[in-house]
């Protein structure tokens, strides 16, 4: 049974880590679920809103948002019980990660394509 991921920050743009992250992903033999409301799909995936319109269980979510978008969020990210939210560069301030904790969530601070053994640069700009 695959893993599900669900990208806060997903874009069509490919030179974004919000893109690179879904390729890699998925490429990584993932479930993945595009999060960003200005889009209908990324990479052909169906891109949601919100996290809360995921249908499905998360296992993990990772986050390429500003600390003051993030904030926003990790309430609606809590009700869905991911086993890791990590926040990749960028994504993290200690208020946010605070947030997390108190929320009950399991913040990481790294590159959550790494940590799946791959790497950014395997993912063309183009």
């Amino acid at each position: 049974m695959s893993r599900t991921i669900a990208i806060i920050g997903a874009s069509t743009d490919r030179r974004k880590y919000g893109n690179k992250a879904v390729r890699a992903f998925r490429d990584g033999g993932w479930t993945v679920y595009p999060v960003n409301a200005k889009e209908q799909e990324v990479e052909g995936l169906k891109a949601y809103a919100s996290i809360t319109d995921v249908p499905d269980p998360i296992d993990r979510v990772s986050m390429y948002v500003p600390p003051s978008v993030g904030i926003t969020m990790l309430e609606s990210i809590a009700a869905k019980q991911p086993g890791e939210l990590f926040f990749n560069p960028g994504s993290e301030d200690a208020t946010v990660i605070e947030k997390a904790k108190a929320l009950g969530l399991n913040p990481i601070n790294a590159c959550s394509i790494v940590n799946i053994g791959r790497r950014p640069d395997m993912y063309s700009d183009q």
